[in-house]
């Protein structure tokens, strides 16, 4: 991961590399994170679930010349749990280093955007299906309830199945 860091950070000096928080054995990338830290290299710190690991990387992170904190608060909602405590968190956590940076990797609906907003996340990717959505913002309900009955109207009507 080292060599290939260097080698794509050469690219420019606006290439974040990413680097998992561990391998693909469960060791921590913290020593290797620290390393490349040092010789100037924007990273990306990515597959973060837990708080402790946004703990462990914030340290290698801090004299960093740029980095992002990639959490995955939508994998986090997949297992049942709200990702919203964690993020706060995790915002708070890297509140003393204006350095680093806070991504909401993975959203999974709209409100994750409005969450993310609410709790000062500085990034949040959005798939292309969710961009589409974003008009919906801010609807009101009643409206969102009368284009859903028209859309089963024109449900009903295009099937042409008649009782």
């Amino acid at each position: 991961m080292r060599r290939q860091a260097h080698r794509l950070s050469s690219w420019g000096q606006n290439v974040y590399v990413k680097i998992p928080v561990t391998n693909t054995e469960g060791t921590s990338s913290s020593p290797l994170i620290a390393d490349l830290t040092a010789d100037g290299v924007h990273v990306n710190v990515t597959g973060i679930l837990t708080l402790a690991q946004v703990r462990e990387v914030t340290q290698p992170l801090s004299e960093s010349p740029g980095a992002v904190v990639s959490v995955f608060a939508g994998r986090v909602a997949d297992t049942g749990r709200d990702p919203v405590p964690l993020m706060a968190a995790a915002v708070e956590l890297l509140r003393p280093y204006p350095n680093l940076e806070l991504l909401w990797a993975s959203p999974r609906e709209v409100l994750n955007v409005s969450q993310a907003e609410s709790i000062g996340c500085d990034i949040i990717t959005m798939t292309h299906d969710l961009l589409k959505k974003l008009g919906g913002l801010g609807r009101s309900l009643e409206e969102v309830s009368l284009d859903t009955v028209r859309m089963f109207y024109r449900d009903a009507v295009d099937a042409g199945y008649l009782l």
